[in-house]
């Protein structure tokens, strides 16, 4: 058998391995350089990382040699490092845009089929950023491609409920967003030091929020989620205008007071023009062990603004589910697991799935929308 062919063998094995931020085989990217076998079946592979200072290098380098050593014929790898030339740097990030040299908010372009959710709330500490997350990760675990803007810039908390340590790897202007559970994410938290406050007003804010949309590299989503501050400032109207598409997820506990102010973010709507697809409620009653049912924070909230809503919309604005106390939530969060993931079958990590597994079934449509379709 000759070199080449065994060489031949090596790549093909190589284009099962996914570059782990763009979730691309790297055969694609262009990321493998010279392959050579000798006869005694060693593979000597050569990689091309998109910059030197790649957070994903040894993940890589392990996927690589592993998927090598599958090849027919071939007992050991050895990977060696470059790094792509400028040039080739600037056709992957050509290629990455679909061709387009310029920046593009490709959600907000009418033939983008990624359904965005705005997860809003009225006021913070209802769980606004815990239910996104987890809702991100059960969607995730269904196998759609999905991914996070973490929009509250001056109260983010993402990548801590996320287990996000790495920094954003930057291809020249292009970010490429870290990877967890299956899920793309970018958030302000990832550029500062430490737990440094981010003091900006409303045009920083806004520029941060397209940024975001235009400069991070998502590819191809079935689903958004915008993690967004509570109240309807600055950023709530960016969104609504970077993202007319977007429709929004209001977030509330039982507590009439919270669902007086969630009502008030969802009756935003109106003003934006964006649909509500729904109202959860988090903090819900607690079951306790003899049976005993605590409702800690009242209850009945969830369903009042939902019915406020559909009064005031003029639509039916559904109750996508109540997401109960539970400490498996909080234990997750501050560990980092979402807790549809670490503990699925936990009481909130059941309520988190079913309401994901309601959105799930909202097919993403088609109306109005240019497909990619010619009539020879």
């Amino acid at each position: 058998m000759s070199e080449s062919a065994a060489a031949e063998r090596v790549r093909r094995r190589l284009d099962d391995v996914l570059d782990p931020e763009l979730r691309v085989p790297i055969t694609q990217l262009g990321m493998v350089g010279e392959v050579k076998v000798d006869a005694a079946g060693t593979a000597e592979i050569t990689v091309k990382l998109t910059t030197e200072a790649c957070p994903m290098r040894s993940r890589i380098v392990e996927d690589v040699s592993a998927a090598a050593v599958r090849a027919e014929g071939i007992s050991t790898a050895q990977v060696h490092l470059d790094v792509m030339t400028p040039e080739q740097r600037a056709a992957l990030k050509e290629q990455l845009r679909d061709g387009h040299g310029e920046k593009v908010n490709r959600f907000a372009q009418p033939d983008s089929l990624t359904q965005v959710y705005a997860v809003a709330s009225g006021k913070g500490g209802v769980g606004k950023s815990t239910v996104t997350v987890n809702l991100a990760c059960a969607l995730a675990a269904q196998g759609l491609k999905v991914g996070i803007v973490d929009a509250d810039v001056h109260g983010f908390s993402v990548p801590g409920l996320m287990g996000i340590t790495d920094k954003p790897t930057r291809i020249d202007e292009l970010i490429l967003p870290p990877v967890a559970y299956d899920v793309k994410t970018i958030s302000i938290g990832m550029f500062v030091d430490g737990n440094k406050a981010v003091a900006w007003r409303g045009p920083m804010l806004h520029r941060a929020v397209e940024q975001f949309l235009t400069d991070v590299h998502f590819g191809d989503l079935d689903v958004l989620l915008l993690d967004l501050p509570p109240g309807t400032g600055d950023i709530a109207i960016s969104v609504a205008q970077l993202l007319p598409g977007a429709e929004l997820l209001v977030v509330t506990t039982p507590q009439n007071a919270a669902a007086e102010v969630a009502e008030r973010a969802g009756a935003l709507s109106t003003q934006t023009e964006q649909h509500v697809a729904g109202v959860i409620e988090n903090m819900g009653p607690l079951t306790l062990p003899d049976g005993t049912v605590l409702d800690l924070f009242g209850s009945g909230g969830g369903q009042l603004v939902a019915d406020r809503l559909s009064a005031q919309l003029d639509t039916a604005v559904p109750l996508l589910g109540s997401v109960p106390l539970d400490t498996a939530l909080r234990q997750s969060g501050d560990d980092g697991a979402p807790v549809v993931i670490s503990a699925p079958d936990s009481p909130a990590g059941q309520a988190l799935r079913e309401v994901a597994d309601r959105l799930a079934s909202r097919s993403r449509g088609i109306a109005g929308r240019q497909l990619p379709l010619s009539l020879a």
